[in-house]
């Protein structure tokens, strides 16, 4: 891989992790749903705004409304009020480790749901590999830690296994035409997601009741 690559990899790779962190720092005084409104809410604003500032249509979406709806669901509103609930009761490292294992439930989830993405020998062999990687960085001790829920555990783990749905959904997006990371399929993507999660947050988290539900301890 080229320089430039390396260069995209590592900079994702400390964006979303360090986002666990900022999640952990904010379910500390905000509940989930709350927290996860504002994730959204903040990048469908920036992102809308973009769109406007290059002189597109924000309310223009090429691909059916029910399209972003799904994709709203299964990568943003499902993944993020699962990941950020069970953050609630574990810790950084193991959520974001649990969180690891979707390419392991995208291969799985691939066989089952598309005609050109079948298990082989060889996938087999590396979901397998990966399974044993995963377990060796999470070791017995981080899995028995005395303030770990596994309530908290199998939710990051739904949300993994929802990243894995998106990721298949999403390849919809190219038989329209349409570029899944471009600016304004992300935006439909993450209104979409904005405008679902307000009324449950609204129910659920009641934000304007304080304090919040305490985080566990890193």
């Amino acid at each position: 891989m080229s320089l430039r690559i390396w260069i995209w990899l590592l900079s994702l790779s400390v964006l979303w992790g360090g986002s666990f962190f900022f999640a952990k720092v904010a379910t500390s005084e905000l509940r989930p749903l709350t927290v996860v409104f504002g994730r959204v809410a903040f990048a469908a604003l920036a992102l809308n705004v973009f769109l406007v500032a290059t002189g597109r249509n924000p309310f223009s979406r090429t691909p059916p409304w029910s399209t972003f709806i799904a994709m709203g669901v299964l990568n943003n509103l499902v993944p993020f009020s699962l990941i950020f609930w069970g953050q609630t009761h574990i810790a950084v490292g193991l959520a974001s480790i649990l969180n690891a294992t979707t390419p392991l439930f995208t291969l799985v989830v691939a066989h089952f749901l598309t005609p050109d993405e079948r298990m082989t020998g060889a996938k087999t062999s590396a979901l397998l590999l990966g399974l044993a990687g995963v377990a060796l960085l999470l070791g017995p001790d981080i899995l028995l830690q005395a303030d770990a829920s596994v309530w908290g555990e199998v939710a990051c783990l739904g949300a993994a296994l929802s990243y894995a749905f998106a990721g298949i959904y999403g390849r919809r997006f190219k038989t329209m035409g349409i570029n899944p990371i471009e600016a304004a399929a992300a935006a439909g993507q993450v209104t979409a997601s904005a405008v679902l999660i307000l009324p449950i947050m609204l129910a659920v988290d009641q934000p304007w009741m304080l304090p919040a539900i305490p985080a566990a301890t890193t």
